[in-house]
């Protein structure tokens, strides 16, 4: 990859790697030397093999002759020969005294003038003779095409008497050097590694690049690693970790930009000013615009082309040969032609033609108003289009260009505000910075305020400035006669509402709550749906198809947002929506597709995309969308929870919850409460989940401040259920009833559906089965897999309970298969437990007690209320509840009257507290 001995963990290089060592192999096999030259452009890796086969050939014991040409040094004789040969030189005492004294002279290690080529080549291949007789000998030649004519023909020479040696000679050289000419060798073209090779290569020499910069590196590099080892290194810090954008030609790295500068300086100016306008036109030369008439024309496209540094294509275009030659030819040029060739580009468009705007803008040397303001109305028309990234560059460009201080405040704070939505969220943050170290105009104030929430917000996980500025910034902007920022105002309320979900601030609420009437019917609907659901969202969902329905392909930024937001209050995103947005390629928006898409697999059981959070938090890191990673990571942590991964679950909240903590996220961190509960009950731990739960709601209270309150609902009841705690189960349940719960979207309903069913177990069979098969039949059930598979294990377990066996192996080996999907094995396994066998095969016979529930079962027998077995055993009566609630399924029976028959006398006894039964008390 470069000159000197370097790394040797090559990547790739398959086909060249066997061809070297196969010449290896031959000669240790006796089959003779041979010869090869690696031919390929520089930096294309040619050092490198070299490198490598040195290695090899150490490591099975050859003598290793390296050598390395200079263009600098291709005049000094022998220079080449002088390096090969110096670790032999000692041994030159064992040559003949006329070939000795011809070498010693052609090496300057002796007085008099150099024998003829023959006699030097003769004692060369003489003393590589007598090393070949201990050990083979491997001999390496770097940059042929600059080795001295001298050292050239002796190894000429021993490359036609290579095969009568125990030795190899590999050769690199570039594809059009003459030093190759009439040399009888084995040629290996060395050409550039594939993407993924690439890309590989790129990570290992610089990690910490950003994901947008190492692309660009990729497709500037083509293949060539010496550039993608040096063009990283070149970037300035802020371009490296994507803090700014990436300029529009990379600088070359040392070597490369001197290979291609002492080419383009051999040219004839007319060629160097052609090659510089096609490197900056973009697309290539046409022949016909190349001036100096047709022969002079000619004559310059020759010039170019035998240079090698461009070609014509088939369609008869001048192109580089290397996405380098192009940045080097660039780089070669003097700010003073840079500007030069810009304005003859410029010249040659149309005036309506966008390019012209660029190079007009390029060629520009002072300030330059009315350029500003052109620059400025096509980066609004671009984003507008949905290319916010593209055109805050156009207005970052125009600030620069701008004359009045006024002027470039307003195009910064317009770059900031797009290049935020544009995914370019870290250069946005430095915008910012900007801005603040001077005055903002008063009528982009509102602006600037939406563009320091959004930096805050996405970027530093910082909610307070949104309760701060924005505000005030609403109340300016649905003011009378208040200016128009495009759907500014739909995006202000989107960010407000977000921040007030995500913290539970007042403050937020009470300003969206002012200005509800001000805003559009999406983000009346979006306000509903998480202002306070149990008492605000019924029909969201209904409304939500419909505004989807009713939308074009195409919606302003804000309205876009809000029906996503609106979606992820009521879990209803669905493919309509997704379709709906898909044209928005911005990634502000797309990020917010990605986390509904990541929480949507998770809700609807495709959980095989589990992965793909911890993917999309990677690229929200490297895109400096913070708030975005750690949301990532959160719904991630749902996948875990919902297999009982207690030991992942435990190191993402270690990850996510210190952030979250700091902004006051609420939605994060009460979720996380929730999350560990779901393990509990995973582990059957219900007590402990219980305690979690009871923390984020009280039975029978819905609070407006956890607007998620559907998701923990049917846990709370369930864990209430297996702490005994029916009376707090059924008030919950009658809460949920009373708020027309199943009103507000089809998980709502499923999920009332789904408690209302587990309370109705104590209750008459056939208003049981009623309840099951209510929530069976609520529309959409299968779509919630996980919670489906829930509660069909749990009525699965009641029918068996009832000795009803055949529906009940039904219903939970359904169960079974859902969970083991999922690849969640603790509710797997509750499954076999209450199947009765390790295995899914629904063989009879209930499962050992504890001692603890023998004690507790023997003295339930005796006709003891849980109060008194409490205070016989001194624990609460909730706990004995909870012991009961495993000792029916385990026992298979179903009320506390037939504990007496399933505890024969020899098991009573077992691990019943010693002395005699205590009788009921006041007996």
């Amino acid at each position: 990859m470069g000159r000197g001995h370097g790394d040797t963990a090559l990547v790739g290089r398959l086909r060249e790697r066997a061809a070297l060592e196969g010449s290896l192999a031959g000669v240790r096999s006796g089959a003779g030397g041979s010869a090869t030259v690696l031919r390929g452009d520089a930096g294309i890796g040619k050092t490198a093999l070299l490198d490598w086969t040195a290695v090899r050939a150490a490591e099975q014991g050859f003598t290793v002759l390296r050598a390395g040409a200079e263009e600098a040094e291709a005049g000094t004789a022998f220079g080449v020969l002088h390096q090969l040969l110096g670790p032999l030189l000692e041994d030159s005492r064992v040559l003949p005294r006329p070939q000795r004294h011809a070498l010693e002279r052609a090496l300057g290690l002796r007085d008099g003038l150099p024998s003829g080529g023959f006699m030097v080549g003769a004692s060369t291949l003489a003393l590589l003779a007598h090393e070949a007789r201990r050990r083979p000998v491997l001999i390496l030649v770097d940059d042929l095409h600059w080795v001295d004519a001298s050292s050239a023909a002796v190894l000429l020479f021993l490359h036609q008497r290579i095969g009568n040696l125990r030795a190899v000679m590999v050769c690199a050289g570039r594809p059009d050097g003459r030093a190759l000419e009439g040399r009888p060798v084995r040629p290996v073209d060395v050409g550039a590694l594939s993407r993924e090779e690439s890309r590989v290569l790129l990570r290992r020499r610089h990690p910490g690049l950003t994901a947008a910069t190492a692309e660009r590196v990729l497709d500037e590099a083509a293949g060539n690693p010496l550039a993608l080892a040096e063009l990283p290194g070149q970037l300035a810090a802020e371009h490296r970790r994507g803090v700014v954008p990436l300029p529009e030609r990379l600088p070359l790295g040392r070597r490369l930009e001197a290979e291609y500068v002492r080419r383009l300086r051999s040219l004839p100016l007319d060629a160097a000013r052609v090659l510089l306008l096609g490197a900056l036109e973009g697309s290539g030369v046409v022949p016909e615009a190349v001036p100096g008439g047709r022969g002079g024309a000619e004559r310059t496209l020759g010039d170019i082309e035998g240079s090698g540094l461009a070609r014509l294509d088939h369609t008869g275009r001048l192109v580089f040969r290397h996405p380098l030659v192009r940045s080097a030819v660039i780089a070669a040029a003097s700010d003073a032609e840079r500007r030069s060739a810009h304005r003859a580009l410029a010249e040659r468009l149309a005036e309506d033609d966008p390019r012209r705007l660029l190079h007009e803008a390029s060629a520009a040397e002072e300030p330059d108003e009315r350029l500003a303001a052109r620059l400025q109305e096509a980066g609004t028309r671009i984003a507008l289009r949905g290319g916010d990234a593209e055109g805050a560059l156009l207005l970052d460009r125009a600030a620069d260009l701008s004359a009045d201080p006024a002027h470039r405040a307003r195009r910064l704070t317009w770059a900031a505000v797009m290049s935020a939505r544009g995914g370019r969220l870290a250069y946005a943050a430095r915008l910012v910075r900007e801005l603040r170290r001077g005055p903002v105009p008063e009528d982009v104030a509102p602006l600037f305020a939406y563009a320091v929430v959004y930096v805050d917000q996405s970027h530093h996980v910082d909610f307070d400035s949104s309760f701060s500025l924005l505000p005030r910034a609403l109340d300016a902007l649905t003011a009378p006669g208040a200016p128009v920022f495009g759907d500014l105002v739909e995006q202000m309320v989107f960010k407000l509402l977000l921040a007030s979900v995500y913290t539970g601030d007042p403050r937020g609420w009470e300003t969206l709550r002012r200005h509800r009437e001000q805003v559009s019917p999406a983000a009346r609907l979006c306000l509903r749906a998480w202002a306070d659901p149990p008492r605000t969202a019924h029909g969201a969902e209904a409304e939500l198809r419909a505004l989807v329905a009713k939308s074009a392909a195409r919606r302003e930024t804000g309205g876009a947002w809000l029906l996503l937001w609106t979606a992820a209050a009521v879990d209803g995103a669905d493919t309509a929506l997704w379709r709906l947005l898909s044209g928005e390629h911005a990634y502000a928006t797309q990020g917010s597709l990605a986390k509904a898409r990541c929480y949507q697999g998770f809700l609807r059981g495709r959980w095989e995309a589990a992965q793909e959070c911890l993917r999309e938090a990677e690229t929200a890191e490297e895109l400096g969308y913070h708030t975005n990673a750690l949301l990532f990571r959160h719904y991630y942590a749902h996948f875990l929870a919902g297999r009982g991964d207690e030991r992942g679950l435990a190191q993402a909240r270690a990850r996510i919850e210190p952030a979250a903590s700091r902004a006051r996220m609420r939605f994060v961190t009460d979720r996380l409460d929730h999350l560990d509960a779901l393990v509990s009950l995973a582990h059957g731990r219900y007590e402990e989940a219980y305690t979690r739960l009871r923390r984020l709601m009280a039975p029978g209270d819905l609070p407006h401040d956890v607007p998620w309150f559907h998701l923990p609902f049917f846990d709370f009841v369930a864990a209430s259920l297996r702490c005994g705690r029916r009376a707090e189960a059924l008030a919950h349940v009658a809460a949920g009833r009373a708020a027309r719960m199943d009103a507000i979207s089809a998980h709502h309903a499923f999920l009332l559906a789904a408690a209302t069913a587990l309370t109705a177990e104590d209750d008459a069979t056939d208003a049981a089965d009623a309840a099951y098969a209510a929530a069976y039949a609520v529309p959409g059930a299968g779509q919630w897999v996980f919670d489906l598979a829930r509660l069909r294990l749990a009525d699965g377990s009641r029918l068996r309970r009832l000795g009803r066996r055949a529906e009940a192996d039904d219903r939970l080996r359904a169960a079974s298969r859902a969970f083991r999907d999922l690849g969640a094995g603790p509710w797997e396994e509750q499954c076999r437990a209450a199947l009765g066998t390790p295995g899914d095969t629904g063989a009879p016979g209930p499962g050992p007690l504890t001692a603890q529930e023998l004690r507790i079962a023997r003295l339930v027998a005796t006709g003891l209320t849980n109060k008194e077995v409490g205070a016989e055993l001194r624990l609460s009566p909730r706990t004995v509840g909870a012991h009961l609630y495993r000792i029916f399924p385990k026992l298979g029976i179903t009320s506390r009257a037939a504990l007496a028959r399933a505890l024969p006398e020899d098991r009573a006894g077992a691990g019943s507290p010693p002395g005699p039964v205590p009788l009921r008390r006041g007996s």
